[in-house]
């Protein structure tokens, strides 16, 4: 391959060293049949299903599955992927997560009480807004949901109770 190259700069110069066309079928996509796919990957959610897949976005744009996949991985694009994040809104944050350790190792007499909601409660909405989908980074949302509503209740104290005076 040096060789070759050299050959061609001692030839034909600076212009010696571009590649020339190689052998094989020519591209049968052009650059205006790619951008499309892209707008639409990264600006449009799919009617009737949570992400996007090479089947829904082929049929959309009359392209092959195969395609569609070769222009997601070369725009680095996963529409399926989705990252989680959570931020606490709590200034005292900080605090409560080093007091932790009460729950894990609670001292003597101590009462513990956990509200918690209802896994058949449908939720719909998300805490925070979904950051979308770009290329070489995949969508991100919040893992958490606004149930709006509480219905179990757990509690833990010390045994045996203490005694109340005057019983």
């Amino acid at each position: 391959m040096v060789g070759r190259r050299r050959g061609r700069f001692a030839c034909r110069g600076l212009d010696g060293l571009h590649d020339e066309p190689r052998p094989g079928k020519p591209r049968s996509i052009s650059d205006e049949d790619v951008e499309p796919v892209i707008v639409k990957t990264l600006e449009q959610q799919p009617a009737n299903a949570t992400h996007l897949t090479t089947r829904r976005m082929a049929a959309a744009t009359g392209m092959s599955q195969s395609a569609i996949s070769r222009i997601w991985r070369a725009f680095a694009l996963k529409p399926h992927q989705v990252e989680t994040f959570q931020r606490s809104p709590d200034p005292q944050f900080i605090h409560k997560v080093r007091d932790i350790g009460v729950y894990s190792n609670p001292p003597e007499a101590a009462v513990v009480l956990c509200a918690d909601e209802k896994s058949q409660i449908q939720a719909l909405d998300r805490s925070a807004p979904v950051l979308p989908l770009l290329p070489g980074v995949t969508a991100q949302q919040t893992h958490d949901y606004i149930r709006n509503g509480t219905t179990n209740l757990y509690a833990a104290s010390t045994w045996p109770p203490a005694r109340c005076s005057g019983s």
